[in-house]
C-alpha cells in the first residue's frame, strides 16, 4: 500500500496524495542558453520526463526562466541555494516549482520574502537534504547518519510550518542506500509531506541504474515516493529511460512496452542477445503498455512468456511468433524481428 501523502500542485501535474508517480529529470545545459536548454527539454519530455529542474546559479540564468518557462512543454523547477534573490526571480519567472532549503537562504525575512511570494502564486516548495551537506551541529550529535538526514529535513520543515507554508516536497538523498531507505523511512512515520526519491550521486550510465534500481526499488516496494529521479553521470535521457523501466518493473507504471528475455544458455540455437537488443531499439518508442518476449528456445518460449501480449522464440534456423502463448506462425530466424513488428502493428490497429 503507497502511503497517502498531503497533495501538492505542480504546474498541471499533483504530486502525492492518489496522483501517479511522477519522473523527474535535471538538465545539464547552461540555463542561460535558453534554446540549449528548451531543445534538451523537448528531448526529455519525449523520452517521458513529467517535471524538469534547472540549476540556477546566478541572475542571468534567473532572467532566463521566463523565456524557458513560456515555452517549456512540462513544469519546470528552479533549483536555488544561498540567493534568496534567485528564487523571486524564478518565481516572478513562473516557475511551477522550487528547489530550495530555507536555512541556507539567509535571515527569516529573506525566507519570509520567498514563502510570500510562492503562496500568492501557489507554488511548492521541495526542501532537498543530502548526506553530504548535513550541518554541523547534527553531524556532531547524530554522525553522518539517516537520523541526522531527518532532523536536518525536520529543522528546514519546522522554518516553512511556522510561515504557515505547507506545500512541502522532501527528498533525504544519500549514495548510500541503507541510509537513503532508513531516512525515508524515518521520515514517512513522522511527516506527511510528499516525497521525491532518489539515490544522489549513482555513478554511470551502467553501474549508476543497478545502484537506482536496488535504491528506488526498495523505497517504492515499501510504498514510499511520490515522485523521482535517477541521478546517472549521463545524458538526462538515459535518467527518465531508467525511472521508467524502474516503474514499470515494478508494476507501478508503463510507458510504452515492457520487454522479457531469458538469459541464454545451452539450449540456446538463435542469436538470442542480438534479436532481443534489435525488438528493443525498433519497439521501444511502440506507444502502447504491452508486454513483449524475447525467448531463446521451445521449452521456455509461449509457456513460460504466456502472460505476454507478443512474444517470439525459436531454435535451429527457425521461430514463432506467439500471443499470448497462442502460437501464430513460424517464420526463419532471420524474418523473426519483422514479423514480431507487424504483429505489434497489427495491435494496435485492433485498439
Amino acid at each position: 500500500m503507497r502511503k497517502n501523502t498531503r497533495q501538492v500542485q505542480v504546474g498541471n501535474l499533483k504530486i502525492g496524495g492518489d496522483a501517479p508517480i511522477t519522473v523527474q529529470s535535471m538538465t545539464n545545459t547552461d540555463t542561460k542558453d535558453v534554446q540549449s536548454t528548451l531543445a534538451q527539454i523537448e528531448a526529455l519530455s519525449v523520452a517521458g520526463c513529467e517535471i524538469i529542474r534547472l540549476a540556477v546559479v546566478d541572475q542571468e540564468a534567473a532572467n532566463a526562466l521566463s523565456s524557458i518557462v513560456k515555452h517549456s512543454p512540462i513544469p519546470v523547477v528552479a533549483d536555488i541555494h544561498f540567493d534568496y534573490r534567485l528564487a523571486l526571480t524564478a518565481l516572478e519567472a513562473g516557475v511551477h516549482k522550487l528547489r530550495l532549503n530555507p536555512g541556507n537562504i539567509g535571515s527569516e525575512n529573506r525566507v519570509q520574502a520567498v514563502v510570500h511570494a510562492a503562496q500568492e502564486r501557489r507554488v511548492p516548495i521541495r526542501i532537498g537534504v543530502n548526506s553530504g551537506s548535513i550541518s554541523a551541529h547534527l553531524l556532531e550529535k547524530h554522525g553522518r547518519t539517516a537520523t541526522a538526514m531527518v532532523e536536518s529535513a525536520l529543522e528546514h520543515i519546522g522554518i516553512f510550518e511556522r510561515l504557515n507554508f505547507h506545500d512541502i516536497v522532501v527528498s533525504l538523498k544519500s549514495t548510500d542506500i541503507q541510509m537513503t531507505v532508513e531516512a525515508y523511512e524515518e521520515l514517512s512515520a513522522r511527516v506527511s509531506y510528499p516525497l521525491h526519491l532518489g539515490i544522489t550521486e549513482a555513478g554511470t550510465k551502467w553501474f549508476g541504474t543497478v545502484k537506482s534500481a536496488a535504491g528506488l526499488g526498495a523505497l517504492l516496494s515499501r510504498g514510499l515516493g511520490d515522485t523521482l529521479r535517477v541521478s546517472l553521470t549521463a545524458d538526462p535521457v538515459e535518467e527518465v529511460k531508467v525511472a521508467w523501466a524502474i516503474l514499470s518493473a515494478l508494476g507501478l507504471r508503463q510507458r510504452g512496452p515492457l520487454f522479457i528475455s531469458c538469459p541464454t544458455c545451452g539450449r540456446t540455437e538463435i542469436d538470442l542477445e542480438g534479436i532481443a537488443e534489435e525488438v528493443e531499439n525498433r519497439l521501444g518508442d511502440f506507444p502502447l503498455p504491452i508486454t513483449i518476449a524475447v525467448m531463446g528456445c521451445i521449452v521456455n518460449g509461449p509457456g513460460e512468456a504466456s502472460h505476454a501480449d507478443l512474444g517470439i522464440t525459436g531454435g535451429n534456423g527457425v521461430g514463432m511468433i506467439f500471443r499470448h502463448g497462442k502460437i501464430l506462425r513460424k517464420v526463419a530466424e532471420e524474418d523473426l524481428v519483422d514479423a514480431l513488428v507487424a504483429e505489434a502493428n497489427k495491435l494496435l490497429e485492433e485498439r
